[in-house]
């Protein structure tokens, strides 16, 4: 019998499982379909500190941005192709430049570097922007993971059992308190169960009886021809990515975000909006992400886009990812709704709830993740705004 259950084989789902693995406990993943087969196979890698306001998914990203470099260096050389490139955000005007600096001001007082770049200095950072911008902020601490296979070597440890092809079909129970799971292969018990299926988290936790208002939020990448040469050194992204991430509206919404990768090829995003799981290709909001990363790297007019794909991010009203155990299923877990963070979450989501899982006291304060913040009586005024 397994200590812990993890349902989900993304980013998440493994880093729970590696750093569950890590603490001694016995795991088994489970997933219905292959590893990153999610939302984490349409991610970009992004590990950022730049696009968070002060509060507790900051500090939970300060935290993730330690624990990725750690995990890269036990990888080696290559392991999950760790950059710590650094992320650079863009202003268009000087109002937008004064905004961007003081809240880099604000976010230093969390851990978080940065450099206030002028508009004259911005091309030493990247000599292929745009000109005109009014300047912008670097922040050396953001890095990029190739996400599919940073899941892959996280569900390397010895101790981590992989189940791909298994649904969970509801979950079995000891009075009260959950005490696993059951699936289309058959029921697997154990002491603790971890729901980190993503945008599908509300529907797993809906088998055990429990309410979590995840939804999806879809969004498109395109992917250009390998460069012989990189032209692009930093993420890059303008100011209203920032805007957008925050953003509570269901409609399309869409920023300039730039990135080079190391096979040569450059990522462009971004773009939000609540469709459901409708998958269908939208030319329109493809133009769009097209005609503002040239508007950025004018450089790139002349570069082919070889594919695009989308993705669902896992959104929850107030921004704020659910981690933690379930008061209302005990021996139930949660560790999803990290909406576009969760790559760059999953390390400190896996590393504080091991500490959870055996006896310790977090490394941070879980309160503003519990998963019965939704639930109006227990919601606090303080959880009411997006953070």
């Amino acid at each position: 019998m397994p200590d812990v259950i993890v349902i989900g084989a993304g980013v998440v789902g493994a880093a729970c499982a590696h750093y569950a693995a890590r603490a001694g406990l016995d795991v088994t993943v489970l997933d219905r379909g292959p590893v990153a087969g999610g939302t984490t196979g349409a991610g970009e890698g992004n590990v950022l500190v730049s696009d968070k306001e002060p509060g507790p998914e900051l500090d939970l990203a300060v935290l993730s941005c330690r624990l990725w470099r750690a995990l890269a260096e036990d990888a080696g050389p290559g392991g999950f192709e760790y950059e710590p490139k650094g992320g650079l955000v863009v202003a268009e005007t000087p109002e937008i430049q004064r905004r961007l600096a003081a809240l880099a001001t604000l976010t230093a007082a969390h851990g978080v570097e940065h450099t206030v770049v002028t508009g004259e200095d911005l091309r030493g950072y990247e000599p292929h922007l745009a000109g005109g911008l009014a300047g912008g902020v670097h922040y050396p601490q953001d890095a990029q993971v190739q996400p599919m296979l940073a899941a892959a070597r996280l569900l390397g440890h010895g101790s981590v059992r992989l189940r791909t092809g298994v649904t969970v079909t509801g979950f079995t129970r000891s009075g009260d308190r959950v005490t696993g799971v059951r699936t289309d292969r058959g029921d697997l018990t154990g002491d603790a169960v971890i729901n980190a299926a993503g945008t599908w988290g509300g529907e797993i936790a809906a088998l055990a009886g429990v309410e979590l208002p995840i939804l999806p939020r879809r969004g498109f990448i395109l992917v250009t021809e390998p460069l012989p040469e990189p032209l692009i050194r930093h993420k890059v992204y303008t100011a209203a990515y920032v805007t957008n991430v925050a953003s509570d509206a269901a409609g399309l919404e869409t920023s300039a975000v730039v990135e080079g990768t190391p096979a040569g090829t450059v990522l462009i995003g971004a773009s939000r909006e609540r469709v459901g799981f409708d998958r269908t290709t939208s030319v329109p909001v493809l133009s769009r992400l097209a005609a503002q990363a040239v508007a950025l790297f004018p450089a790139l007019r002349d570069v082919r886009v070889i594919r695009s794909y989308c993705g669902f991010r896992p959104y929850c009203p107030d921004h704020l990812p659910v981690i933690g155990p379930d008061p209302r299923a005990p021996g139930l877990y949660h560790a999803c709704g990290h909406e576009g963070a969760g790559i760059g979450l999953a390390p400190a989501t896996g590393h504080l709830l091991a500490q959870v899982i055996t006896g310790r006291r977090p490394g941070l304060e879980l309160s503003p993740f519990r998963p019965d913040r939704f639930e109006p009586a227990l919601r606090p005024d303080r959880f009411e705004e997006p953070a």
